[in-house]
């Protein structure tokens, strides 16, 4: 009894609000059909080419970059090859510099080292004379000290053909 009075109850209060009429089914699938047509003929192909216009972007946009990378890459090389021909120039000039200066020092030592054999040569004869002047004069000198002290000795001079012959024997070493 209990059960039929709770039914009873629930058949007086009305229409259930969740459960949808017939005509609030028919306006909901006749809605989602017109959408669903709008959407499948208007606005779908319309979003696709967007997307496809933006990656037709993008990748647009990725051979560009491709094609600037690989121009700035030839670019890099044509100026390090530029830049190892400018060095090697440079080395080239550098090492032709180096050979004149070397070939003219050498050429400035040559002379300098002429300059100076020849004054020595000049100072070795001048020394060679001085040294025969000198030899001389000594010889001279001794020649007159030996008379002098022979003289003194012996109590008469010398031969002075002696003297002389045994003072040039002495200053030549004994060699006669």
């Amino acid at each position: 009894m209990l059960l039929s009075t709770i039914l009873l109850a629930a058949e007086d209060m009305g229409p259930n609000p969740i459960a949808p009429e017939g005509k609030e089914l028919f306006w909901g699938a006749g809605t989602f059909l017109v959408f669903l047509f709008v959407m499948r003929v208007f606005l779908v192909p319309k979003v696709r080419k967007g997307m496809e216009a933006r990656y037709g972007m993008i990748r647009d946009g990725h051979e560009s970059a491709q094609a600037t990378r690989s121009a700035a890459q030839s670019d890099v090389a044509a100026y390090e090859a530029a830049i190892a021909e400018v060095r090697a120039e440079a080395a080239g000039r550098v090492e032709k510099a180096r050979q004149t200066l070397d070939s003219e020092r050498q050429a400035k030592v040559a002379e300098a080292n002429a300059r100076i054999a020849a004054k020595r040569a000049d100072a070795d004869k001048s020394l060679e004379t001085a040294r025969t002047a000198a030899r001389g004069e000594v010889a001279a000198a001794v020649g007159n000290v030996t008379s002098r002290a022979a003289q003194l000795v012996l109590g008469k001079s010398p031969d002075a053909a002696v003297v002389k012959r045994a003072v040039d024997a002495t200053m030549s070493g004994g060699h006669s």
